[in-house]
Order: C-alpha cells, then structure tokens, then sequence
C-alpha cells in the first residue's frame, strides 16, 4: 500500500485509555505492509497549527508536516478568523480544522481555545490522583463562557455522534491528552525540515527536566535586501544557538515541542499565581502581553524547567516582506520582551534577560555616539575624521560580520566586508531606542 499524499492521522477511535502500551498505528502514517501489526506505542504527537488567513502558505506548512520521519498522529490547524481559502486548503490536504469563536486575542487566544475546547482533559486511564483532576475541572469550567461556551457545547454534541448521526460513546479517550502525549505548536508561514519531530520528541522524551523543545529557523526566499539581510541574521542566531549546544533565550513561537503535562501545569500555575495569570482562566498562553512566546518561555523556567533548541530542529520561516513590516514586528518583538521582564521582575531566572535589556541599551547610546562623532566631523571640517578608538570600533564590527555569516558560504563573508549591513544595525537600533520609551510610558499597542 502506498502512502496518502495528504496528512493521515489516528482516529480518537482507534486509540483506546485501556491500551497504553501497544496500539495499531494507521498504515498510511507509518508505511506499515499488512494491517492490523501491532507495533510498540509511539509518541503521540499532536501538531497545533494556529493560522489567520494564511491560505498562502498552510499548503507548504502542511505539506512539511508529512515528510516528517516521525510522522505526527494528529495534525490540527487551529483556524482564526479567516477570511480566505485557508480551511478548505487545510481541510483537503488532509487536516482537521478548529475554527474559534468570538476569538479577540489573536494568535494566544486561538492556541488556549483550542487546548481548552479539545485537548484540555485528561483520560480517564491516565488521572493518577484527584488533585489533578480537581484542577482539570477547574480549567475546563472556568475556560469559556459566552458564545465560545455555546460553541463546546454544540462541538462536544457533534463529537458524541457518528458518521450516522449517532450519539458516540462519552469515553473514547480521545481527543483527551495523556501527559506523556507530545504537543506541537507551529505557526503556519513556517515549515519544518523533516528531522523536526524527531529530533524534538527524543529531546523531550529523554530529559523530564525539558520544559519545551524548539528550533532554529532560515529566512524564505524573498524579500529584496530587506529580505536578505534578515537571512544574515537567522544564520548568525543559528551559529550562536549551536555554539552553546542548544541553550537559548527563547522558545521561538515558529515551532515548539511540549510535553501535555508541562502544559497542564502551566494552566495550574496560572490559576494559583505561580506565574502571571493571563487570561485569568488557565490559558496556557498569556493574551495580554505582546510576545506569547517569550513569556511562554518565562513561565516554563520560572516552574524549574529547561527549555531547549538542539540542531537537528531546524525550519524556514516567513521574513518580513518591506521595511514598514520589519519595523512593526521588531518593535513588537522587544517592546514585548521589555514588557515581560517587568512583568516578571527580577527574578534568578529574568536578571539574565535584564542583563541583555541594559547591554541592548548600551548598544543604542554606544550607535548614536558613533555616528553623532562622524556627523559632527563632517560640519566641524568639512571630511570624516576617525578617532582611533572608533576606528577600533569599526574594525571588531567588520570582522565579527564576516565571521558570523560563514553558514551562508564565502560569497556572503565577502560582501560583509565591505560593512554594508551597518544599515540593518542602524535600523533595529533605532527600533530599539523607539521601544524603551513606548514601554515606559505604556503608549498605546498596535499588532
């Protein structure tokens, strides 16, 4: 039997809460021969797709998702008010589609209805104690109200009945996630080099104290210079990421591995006030700060995990297609960072972060001194004149820009020479200097 070209997946059906250690996989995920082999349970693997009108790109994000050499059991593209194509796209391509209602937090608001609504309980075989599913009951019943309350209820009828439109039994043990089940979360302008999940569920399957495991991306084609120079800059985080072995700062939101119980455990945590509340009813992402990832990942350390980007979790993501976009989603990206550290404070975990904050603005002031002494030496005289500690300066700058882009071959070192990037360092200094003063004096949010 050959393989489907779309995305096969188990059934909840077919996975039963009394048969934790052996299941038959479904032929087409894993290329069995014969059916009905059973074969040692593999990690179950469920795939969260958050996407908004992305009918542009679900098809190759998809399409990533089933070259995988660890197949995933399930793959859900968690649709977010969506005006275009793209749940039909997802749809035929062999994926089931969540589609949220009365959604108003973005990309963190689609992610906790969805945990919520479909993957939050755990099955009835796998409830080891009664804290645990006091605490369950508490994150379920408090989760939705409203019309997303009206929605669980009219999805959960539809889950009781068949293809017949007979009521379906209330204990299947599926969708329900066993805590040792695995979660990805990956945006839908990403795709996944195929070695992703495996990579990622050995990492996390091997080491308890991994709270997530997630990747190191490359641009897409495209873009013009804007578009290049932001390659050059995913290749230098990419070396630097695995000079320290895969030890990083973040979780990039592109794509992250999970445990189900690090995630149930981050809900309880909101709930009791370990960590900041979010949505005050146990989301796992917080939807009022401006970078869901980064405090994601605070969470995570602050509950005494690690998190983690090994090299073989590699993908290419979307790069920022004008100057005008990069402008918005950088300002986002450190105004947010800014934002979570102090909503953290200072912590044994944030005092690093704030550390990079204080180096971030030395940097700005270090720019702005730079280029004021050239300007000044232009009205002053009439030419340039480099002191010697600035030319100092421009040399170390010069040679870790040749060095730090050696993954991209010769003919990148060789253009970095002629210091032409220096414009791309202006322009995120220049970000920067705009997102301090916007956080301090909480001016207005714009995504």
């Amino acid at each position: 039997m050959t393989a489907s070209p779309t995305l096969e997946r188990l059934d909840a059906a077919d996975v039963r809460a009394g048969e934790p250690q052996v299941h038959v996989v479904a032929l087409e995920a894993l290329g069995a021969a014969d059916a009905g082999v059973a074969l040692p349970r593999e990690p179950y693997v469920t795939v969260l797709v958050p996407a908004h009108d992305e009918g542009d790109q679900i098809a190759a994000t998809l399409e990533g998702l089933r070259r995988q050499t660890l197949r995933p059991t399930r793959v859900v593209v968690v649709a977010d008010n969506c005006s275009d194509d793209t749940v039909a796209i997802a749809r035929a391509a062999g994926a089931e589609v969540f589609e949220t209602v009365g959604n108003t937090a973005k990309k963190a608001g689609a992610l906790n209805q969805a945990w919520s609504l479909r993957f939050r309980r755990v099955a009835e075989g796998d409830r080891r104690d009664g804290e645990r599913r006091a605490a369950d009951r508490r994150t379920v019943s408090g989760t939705v109200r409203g019309p997303e309350r009206r929605a669980q209820d009219r999805r959960a009828d539809d889950d009781r009945r068949g293809p017949d439109g007979d009521r379906r039994s209330d204990s299947t043990g599926r969708p329900d996630a066993a805590d040792d089940d695995l979660v990805l979360v990956q945006d839908a302008d990403s795709s996944l080099d195929e070695g992703f999940l495996e990579g990622a569920a050995t990492h996390v399957r091997a080491d308890d104290r991994l709270g997530a495991v997630g990747g190191t991306f490359r641009g897409d084609p495209g873009g013009g210079l804007v578009g290049h120079l932001q390659r050059n800059e995913y290749a230098r985080y990419a070396r630097d990421v695995r000079r320290l072995k895969g030890k990083c700062l973040v979780v990039t939101g592109t794509a992250a591995m999970f445990r189900a119980a690090t995630l149930r455990r981050i809900s309880e945590a909101r709930l009791d006030g370990r960590v900041p509340r979010g949505d005050g009813a146990g989301g796992i992402y917080d939807t009022t700060v401006l970078t869901e990832d980064n405090e994601l990942t605070f969470a995570i350390l602050h509950l005494g995990y690690q998190v983690l980007s090994p090299k073989e979790c590699t993908l290419t993501t979307e790069v920022m297609p004008t100057w005008r976009a990069l402008w918005n989603q950088r300002l986002r990206w450190k105004r947010g960072a800014i934002e979570n550290c102090v909503q953290y404070g200072v912590t044994r975990v944030t005092w690093r972060y704030w550390g990079r904050q204080l180096l971030t603005f030395a940097g700005v002031v270090v720019t702005f001194l730079y280029l004021g002494s050239l300007a000044a030496s232009l009205l002053s005289s009439g030419h340039v004149k480099v002191q010697p500690f600035w030319l100092a300066v421009t040399g170390v700058f010069v040679v870790e820009r040749v060095v730090t882009v050696r993954d991209r071959g010769w003919r990148h070192m060789v253009a970095a020479a002629t210091m032409y990037e220096l414009l791309y360092d202006v322009f995120l200094q220049l970000v920067h200097a705009k997102a301090y003063p916007d956080a301090a004096l909480r001016r207005e949010r714009r995504w």
